[in-house]
């Protein structure tokens, strides 16, 4: 696998991955009973095979906050994003123009190629996101199952369990250079960052 020169990243493939970063802000642990209140999305980068490309330096970003969705939340979610609720059930973005403005935005970005969903860890932001965009668009942009799991491979590129590949033990050279947040914007693209590095790293045991 190779990596794109600077001339070379602002190209996107015929064909391959495209690659955003997602990070959401919520009200609780699931969809439907519970809302997103903000979202994030930013380029992550591309691959069409053989060469992976980083995102230039300013690929844009896509985010918005967004009207609950039900009366049910928990003050521990909204103590960690520190979002007003109450203030965006009269100010939040309808959520069918969120996910159908995302899903433009998304498209836009893609040449040729299929757009990837990039979290770390997946499970989280994909589940509120893929809901999201059936519920209120009718359908995915990432389809049902294009998604990549930043915490899986930070497993298998670093020989270590899933459970012992979270962000806190994450090599330096690894690390993105943003901190973490809790703010969707933040997050996005610190996790593009943390992708990018993750996806060129080799072993030093074996690096050829």
């Amino acid at each position: 696998m190779g990596t794109a020169t600077a001339s070379e990243t602002q190209l996107l493939p015929e064909r391959g991955d495209v690659y955003f970063s997602a990070d959401v802000e919520t009200d609780g642990p699931i969809p439907g009973p519970y809302s997103m209140l903000s979202f994030a999305l930013v380029p992550a980068g591309a691959f069409d095979g053989q060469v992976f490309q980083r995102p230039v330096a300013d690929g844009g970003v896509f985010y918005a906050q967004l009207r609950p969705i039900s009366d049910q939340f928990e003050h521990e979610a909204l103590a960690v994003n520190g979002l007003d609720r109450e203030a965006l059930i009269d100010e939040g973005t309808d959520p069918a123009q969120a996910m159908q403005d995302a899903a433009r935005w998304i498209s836009a970005r893609c040449g040729g190629g299929k757009p990837v969903l990039v979290a770390y860890p997946l499970s989280f932001d994909w589940s509120w996101l893929y809901w999201y965009f059936v519920r209120f668009l009718g359908h995915s942009p990432f389809k049902h199952s294009h998604c990549f799991d930043v915490k899986t491979a930070v497993a298998v590129k670093c020989g270590i369990p899933v459970a012992a590949a979270g962000r806190k033990g994450l090599p330096e050279k690894l690390q993105a250079r943003r901190v973490h947040t809790h703010h969707a914007v933040d997050d996005a693209i610190a996790q593009a960052e943390i992708f990018a590095n993750v996806f060129e790293y080799q072993r030093p045991d074996e690096a050829s």
